[in-house]
């Protein structure tokens, strides 16, 4: 023990005995970090925390003795200490070697205070690990050196990211297995990156450790020198995770009404996000109804302000009609209130969900019956791509579409995620059949639809193929500026007109000069972009043309988004060319002018681009000459259409 964590201990102890209200007091003032502690089984999730606390002297000695006879018992670790027994605590999950429940472990040291998640990695467990991600700020995200990124792995990663952490931590466990090889480790650390850009997360960081042996967890690595990060407890003291503490919109659900006598009306509840101050003029949802904040009380006594998560009791100036489920907030920043949404899902159920099966939604105080109108879609969680399904198995991960019996007060969960997280419930059984949380911006696009309907051509789609003698189809050429993109669209379209072949080119700057001249070059306004143009090129493929769409479209997931648009009829063209042979070639000047620091933000310099994986086919235009690109690309267009 280093001699910094002998004195704090010490000093510890001292005021345990001494003075044990400025001990408590003391360890409520520090920040604190919820950590989720997931990944694949045996991984080694269970004995990293018991690493970590052991290693802090943070474990109480007949809790150590106890684990120290039940490793004898047991016999998982030979003559050696088991330091997962002190998570594993259900008696089956000793026996079997394995972690089933979610286990919680406080402890604390001079800096901060931690509550460690340690979720199961058994893939039946998954909806164990929902629930503990859900609370958590930070995810260590474990990878056995041995075996590398495994399915479970991405599995746990996406779930992490969809219940809203935004802080990863990769954690490439025995190292000690592979003699604490620097190449491994980078690896590992690649193949994790390969998919985790498909992820909605904000900062991801990598450390390599034995837990068994406690190298690089608290103590630095003597046999690592090549890791120059310091240890994992060193990196958790100092971290500064995304707050995704919501202060701005006043949410208060209603959980009681609380009327003692004939002189009293309070709400009782705690306040989901925002801050609310006495005298504040508040209103009613869903009714409407508006009244002022008369008093704010607490067990304590009286406050002049509350803010989010604080159990309050909350009275009005007047007499208005509120009751268990209502929501109180702000009369300028109101949440949603509609009765169609649109979810990503973990499905938790034996029984698969189904397109029209209905349950019980329960977000917040609110329960109310739903129907699942569609499941747009499913992951593939060895990929991470999005495919079609009519249904969710266990543990399945998928967007789904939900029709509600009546209006939910909701935000999506993305802006508040106390107000747009959501359970369903199998209404025959009361179990928990899913997770989920409400998508950002579309539920309320969608509740606009609920008065429109599509109306259908007379002229059918064989008709017009046999008329204009060809099928439709759409061209997706995706690339770098300066990879040939428009060049080859340019003389796509003659030479298929000359073929009889009704064709037509829509490109990227054309479009912005016009229908997209409100959109500039965000990640957000570069996907609507690519959603609008893939709209257009749907409603001309049912025209009966061909469509040749030249957009640089950098980012995967807004390709897959054109490709669920269109169909079957869209066909993906990688145009490759290294980013030197783009800067020579600069067609239109734009990496003069970003060198001459007169905009930011250049696909492939200072913003990403996200290479295909699964082009239809690929295009090397700096190896190859104009002429044999467009052969190859007319060759795949003859053949389909």
């Amino acid at each position: 023990m280093d001699r910094d964590t002998m004195n704090y201990i010490v000093r510890e102890q001292e005021l345990i005995h001494n003075d044990l209200s400025t001990y408590l007091k003391r360890h409520e003032q520090k920040e604190m970090l919820r950590l989720l502690v997931a990944g694949s089984v045996d991984d080694g999730k269970s004995t990293l925390i018991g690493r970590l606390l052991y290693d802090s002297h943070l474990i109480y000695k007949d809790h150590l003795e106890a684990i120290q006879q039940d490793s004898k018992v047991f016999n998982t670790t030979e003559d050696e200490i088991d330091l997962s027994l002190l998570t594993d605590g259900l008696r089956a999950e000793r026996e079997q070697g394995i972690t089933i429940d979610v286990a919680y472990r406080y402890f604390s040291t001079e800096k901060k205070s931690f509550i460690l998640c340690d979720a199961p990695g058994h893939e039946q467990y998954t909806r164990n690990m929902a629930t503990g991600a859900s609370h958590c700020e930070m995810a260590l995200i474990l990878v056995d050196a041995q075996n590398g990124v495994k399915a479970q792995t991405r599995r746990h990663s996406l779930i992490a990211s969809i219940m809203g952490i935004r802080n990863i931590v990769v954690v490439v466990n025995k190292m000690d297995l592979v003699s604490y090889r620097e190449s491994i480790f980078e690896s590992i650390r690649q193949g994790y990156l390969a998919f985790a850009n498909k992820l909605d997360i904000d900062s991801i960081h990598f450390i390599p450790i034995s837990a068994l042996t406690g190298e690089n967890v608290v103590i630095p690595s003597t046999k690592m020198s090549w890791y120059m990060g310091g240890p994992l407890l060193n990196y958790l003291e100092n971290v500064q995770p995304v707050n995704d503490r919501n202060l701005m919109d006043f949410r208060f659900p209603v959980q009681y009404v609380i009327r003692p006598n004939a002189f009293f009306r309070g709400y009782a509840g705690s306040i989901a996000s925002g801050i609310i101050r006495k005298g504040d003029e508040v209103i009613v949802l869903p009714s409407r109804q508006k009244t002022r904040i008369k008093s704010i009380e607490t067990f304590d006594g009286n406050l002049e302000e509350a803010f989010a998560s604080t159990p309050v009791v909350l009275t009005m100036e007047n007499e208005v009609d509120i009751s268990r489920g209502m929501v109180l907030t702000k009369p300028n920043n109101v949440p949603v209130v509609g009765n169609v949404l649109e979810a990503m899902l973990v499905w938790m159920d034996n029984f698969p969900l189904q397109i029209g099966g209905e349950y019980l939604l329960k977000c917040n105080m609110q329960c109310m019956p739903v129907r699942i109108k569609s499941v747009r879609y499913k992951y593939n969680i060895n990929e991470l791509t999005r495919i079609s399904s009519e249904n969710l198995a266990l543990n399945d991960i998928g967007r789904v579409e939900l029709v509600l019996q009546r209006p939910l007060i909701y935000d999506s969960f993305r802006r508040n995620k106390a107000m747009g997280a959501f359970i369903l419930i199998d209404r025959n059984s009361n179990a928990t059949s899913g997770g989920g949380v409400i998508l950002d911006q579309v539920a309320e696009k969608v509740q606009e639809k609920r008065y429109l309907s599509e109306e259908k051509s007379t002229v059918t789609t064989k008709q017009r193929e046999e008329l204009f003698g060809h099928k439709p189809a759409t061209v997706w050429l995706t690339g770098l500026s300066g990879s040939g993109k428009s060049t080859i669209a340019r003389l796509l379209e003659p030479t298929l007109l000359e073929r009889g072949v009704h064709a037509c080119v829509l490109d990227g700057d054309n479009l912005r000069h016009g229908l997209n001249s409100d959109l500039g070059f965000s990640p957000e306004d570069r996907s609507e972009n690519i959603r609008r143009v893939a709209e257009i090129a749907k409603l001309m493929n049912d025209a009966g043309l061909v469509v040749i769409a030249a957009f640089i479209s950098p980012y995967e997931k807004d390709r897959e988004e054109a490709s669920r648009i269109i169909g079957d009829r869209m066909i993906e063209v990688y145009v490759d060319a290294d980013i030197q042979t783009c800067m020579q070639r600069d067609p239109k000047g734009l990496y003069a002018k970003f060198a001459a620091g007169k905009f930011k933000g250049l696909t492939g310099i200072d913003a990403p681009y996200e290479v295909p994986q699964n082009s239809a086919l690929i295009l090397s235009t700096d190896k190859e000459s104009v002429e044999e690109s467009l052969g190859k690309v007319l060759e795949m267009v003859l053949e389909m259409i």
